[in-house]
């Protein structure tokens, strides 16, 4: 990954938390970077915040939205070296034989498709330079699983399975594939969260957070520039022979209710 020029990154879903941080931290060191985001207000948000980003609206559920973003990227960036998959969303909170078929279907378009749509555009510019970086973001529930989220876990679980089939692929071709996955993140979304479970449980907040960290070895929600930093690393040279590997950031997530 070695060049005298600075790196070319997509970044997906970075209108807020993991994927802003990404896209701030490679931008921070030289990176020319363009994101993409789902809504229009958010887009202007990160880009106003980070002169130099370009971007544009893409919802990655879409095969012809992801192809439009990166026609538009390319034509930004000139290459891409580093593509991170970050856009997903969570899903229903249900039992599964309560999930709808549109719910199911929706959170595997995103979550797991749209990294697919992303991934296949990306690899033919990859391998005409002999080198790139992508990098998926999962989750660590897939490890211990999560009680009503099985439309979310098993996308996430696919994305596990397809980021080390990738790595023996694209290998050859000088081409990266690993995943992150994130613990609870110190984010709205993971304290809305505490929240919902201490009104369904009787809890204060502070119960429910204190339990819920209670099944974190290091009893600490996640940063979402934890998470950059782990990203901006694998797309370095010091990263050349890390491949197909699945890298917990989550303090070691022992269990979820």
């Amino acid at each position: 990954m070695a060049s005298e020029r600075p790196q070319a990154v997509m970044v997906t879903g970075a209108g807020r938390s993991i994927g802003k941080a990404v896209a701030e931290r490679f931008c921070a060191e030289g990176a020319r970077v363009h994101i993409c985001c789902l809504t229009e207000e958010s887009l202007e948000a990160v880009l106003g915040a980070n002169p130099g980003m370009s971007g544009s609206i893409a919802d990655v559920g879409s095969a012809d939205a992801v192809g439009r973003w990166f026609e538009e990227g390319l034509s930004t960036l000139g290459t891409i070296d580093v593509l991170v998959n970050n856009a997903g969303i969570s899903g229903p909170r249900a039992p599964v034989e309560e999930i709808e078929d549109d719910e199911w279907h929706r959170v595997v378009d995103v979550n797991l498709h749209g990294m697919f749509h992303c991934i296949k555009r990306a690899v033919p510019v990859m391998k005409a330079r002999g080198a790139g970086a992508i990098i998926n973001i999962s989750t660590a529930s897939t490890r211990v699983g999560m009680p009503l989220r099985t439309s979310y876990v098993t996308s996430k679980c696919a994305v596990d399975g397809m980021t080390r089939n990738l790595a023996r692929e694209l290998g050859p071709f000088g081409i990266r594939c690993n995943a992150i996955l994130p613990g609870i993140i110190d984010n709205p979304r993971g304290r809305r969260l505490i929240t919902h479970l201490a009104a369904e449980r009787g809890q204060t907040v502070e119960e429910a957070h204190e339990r819920y960290v209670s099944f974190i070895s290091t009893r600490s929600l996640i940063d979402c520039e934890e998470v950059a930093e782990a990203a901006f690393f694998l797309a370095q040279d010091a990263a050349r022979n890390i491949t197909g590997q699945l890298i917990g950031v989550c303090g070691n997530l022992e269990w979820e209710e």
